[in-house]
């Protein structure tokens, strides 16, 4: 696959990376439900086989487990293949009660870094985040400041080589940009949800920073394989089915409806919906990469498809009237 430089880093990446909130298994606020370990390993290891470069995860995905699974995958593939490792922090959990809370406190930060190096077993970090600036995204966001001098001491240590933020808008941005160097920012974007597009993609424009751009299939929902009957038979204990308001009326006609348009384009290319997904997101330069998510290594071929897929202007023209008026919203620690 080509590669593509995120922002001001030295970091050379696939235009897609494997994200592991899917895969983080059961037991937790935001879980997608039971996951098989080594189905969630063999997706892993297959899709670095296949070229992808870099692993997005956090460590309150699954409590710690995926950070976990990251580790144990970095020690199954050989050292020439190994991905770049890219986390998060700031979302953290009592760890008698599950319950998630947000911190942006320097200390809680610096041992989220710290606990975050030992269950992924590496010396560095190649890029950190901070997940949320406020939690809910409606909340205070104080303390952006202290959080990212204490992330760029943690830099100087070596313990991470990067910085990035996630959730942040253009406001949030330039403060962050004032205190250290920022180089890229991870927001939701997909089809189903534009916001960035009105003023947060311009601006990373025009400053050069990457974009890394999650949600791109809206939780599976833009992925073709998502049926009302299946919406239906989703575990109690999946968050799409009772808190994501795409998996449920009204909204969920018309989602399908944007699904079957990209289906049929998808089988004129040969590849899938999903596939019809990840390329309309990644139809802007701005869009450094795509993160997706594979549960099975089945999975990994279809979605890397969308990596190669250039859409032409009238497919593009062809999506427009079934993209819904509003740009859509995300739900807070859903990332």
């Amino acid at each position: 696959m080509q590669k593509n430089r995120l922002g001001s880093s030295d970091f050379l990446i696939s235009p897609i990376g494997l994200g592991t909130w899917a895969i983080a298994g059961t037991g937790w606020e935001y879980s997608w439900g039971a996951q098989d370990d080594e189905d969630s390993l063999g997706a892993l290891e297959y899709a670095v086989e296949r070229g992808v470069n870099w692993i997005d995860t956090a460590a309150v995905y699954g409590l710690g487990h995926a950070e976990q699974l990251v580790g144990q995958l970095l020690r199954r593939v050989p050292a020439s293949r190994r991905p770049l490792v890219f986390t998060k922090g700031s979302l953290v959990w009592d760890p008698v009660t599950k319950a998630i809370s947000h911190s942006l406190a320097p200390q809680s930060l610096l041992a989220e870094v710290e606990a975050s190096l030992r269950r992924l077993q590496v010396e560095t970090i190649d890029l950190y985040q901070i997940h949320w600036p406020a939690f809910p995204a409606d909340g205070s966001s104080e303390g952006i400041e202290s959080a990212l001098s204490a992330l760029a001491t943690a830099r100087e240590q070596g313990k991470i080589r990067a910085i990035g933020v996630s959730n942040f808008d253009v406001a949030q941005l330039q403060r962050a940009q004032a205190v250290t160097e920022i180089v890229s920012l991870q927001p939701p974007y997909s089809a189903l949800m534009r916001d960035i597009e009105k003023d947060v993609l311009p601006f990373c424009e025009e400053v050069a920073m990457g974009v890394l751009a999650y949600s791109t299939l809206q939780s599976g929902l833009l992925s073709g394989s998502m049926t009302r009957e299946r919406i239906a038979q989703l575990p109690d204990d999946d968050w799409r089915k009772a808190r994501s308001a795409d998996f449920q009326e009204p909204r969920l006609s018309a989602n399908l409806a944007l699904v079957e348009v990209l289906a049929g384009i998808g089988e004129r290319h040969g590849v899938s919906a999903a596939a019809v997904a990840i390329a309309w997101v990644l139809r802007k330069p701005v869009v450094t990469g795509a993160i997706v998510g594979a549960r099975r290594p089945g999975q990994v071929d279809g979605l890397i498809a969308g990596a190669q897929l250039r859409l032409s202007a009238e497919e593009i023209d062809e999506i427009q009237p079934f993209l819904p008026l509003g740009m859509g919203t995300n739900v807070p620690g859903a990332a």
